[in-house]
């Protein structure tokens, strides 16, 4: 169920369209959807996408992420112990080779972190009367990050680490330039992390989508992203071979002013990790995000909040920062 506070979020963020389409408004430009990827750790290194316009700008931007996790569970064969925080900085530059291709290039650094979150959130979902995914279990801000397979360790992290991830290359070609815009993108994410800390997955991936901006009236604009990742195999203490995934979202920009714009996304992704019978891995992970944007001559600094109403592959919430410089 999505959480009530979400809920009162998207009750105003509908009110606020509704008047957005009565009101009449000058030529605007639009940014694209919030950036914001999922920081599931065992989805993480698989060349998650996060959301983007199909339009071609060149632009540079630093975007600061924090997550907390928390997914203890066990199998027959897996056990999977996530309750930790990360932290991530991507740098990325996006450039023009003509009106019709562009590229890109994305440096992510990662801090995996006993954090300091379990109070507030612990308060949070007894405000809201909702469950904690078993967080009261365990002792506040401890750091745990094992997966298992027939007792076997296959993944073990450390708290306080930081270190590159892996770095993402990207081409995207415009294949039709009205309304609706229309891209298709293909990615490679190498391996530059360093898996033994899970910073990477240690092989290279790779990623074909589809994207599509549709103007919806002179202050509303819709984004759709669809695509298939066929990520390598996992290269930890064993290898686990990663299984192709599909992922889609849909999200809306809408001006509320002329400088400070509201978002909203539904971003799902279906699973990398071979099946564990274990529902929080193995469903479907859904994740809706909101968040503004405020933009001042050629730059822009955006905010976001993202929830997992599933429960399932994704972060119990992501705050995330980004400052966007048009280049």
């Amino acid at each position: 169920m999505v959480p009530v506070i979400m809920k009162k979020y998207l009750s105003l963020y509908s009110l606020i369209l509704l008047c957005l389409l009565l009101f009449p408004s000058n030529v605007i430009s639009f940014d694209g959807p919030l950036s914001v990827r999922n920081h599931f750790p065992l989805f993480l290194h698989a060349n998650t996408p996060a959301l983007e316009s199909a339009k071609i700008i060149r632009s540079f931007s630093a975007n600061l992420s924090y997550s907390s996790i928390h997914t203890v569970r066990n199998s027959a064969r897996w056990s999977v112990s996530l309750d930790m925080e990360i932290a991530e900085l991507t740098f990325r530059y996006t450039g023009k080779i003509s009106d019709s291709f562009g590229f890109g290039i994305e440096i992510p650094l990662f801090s995996f972190n006993s954090g300091v979150l379990d109070s507030f959130l612990e308060s949070y979902h007894d405000m809201l009367g909702l469950p904690d995914y078993g967080r009261s279990e365990r002792p506040r801000n401890d750091f745990l990050y094992e997966v298992r397979k027939d007792g076997r360790m296959i993944i073990k992290g450390n708290s306080g680490k930081t270190g590159i991830g892996d770095v993402r290359l990207s081409l995207k070609k415009v294949v039709y330039h009205d309304d609706p815009v229309i891209s298709i993108k293909t990615a490679i994410e190498l391996p530059t992390g360093n898996e033994s800390h899970g910073f990477g997955n240690g092989s290279p991936d790779f990623m074909g989508s589809l994207l599509i901006d549709k103007r919806l009236s002179e202050r509303l604009l819709m984004y759709g992203n669809a695509g298939m990742v066929f990520p390598g195999n996992l290269k930890a203490k064993e290898t686990i071979d990663l299984r192709e995934y599909f992922y889609a979202g849909i999200g809306i920009e809408a001006a509320a002013w002329e400088k400070l714009h509201l978002l909203g996304q539904l971003f799902v992704q279906t699973s990398p990790f071979p099946e564990t019978d274990i529902s929080a891995v193995d469903r479907t992970a859904v994740m809706i995000s909101l968040g503004g944007r405020y933009a001042f001559k050629d730059n822009s600094i955006e905010f976001s909040f993202t929830e997992d109403p599933s429960t399932s592959g994704a972060p119990d919430f992501t705050a995330s920062l980004l400052f966007k410089k048009k280049l």
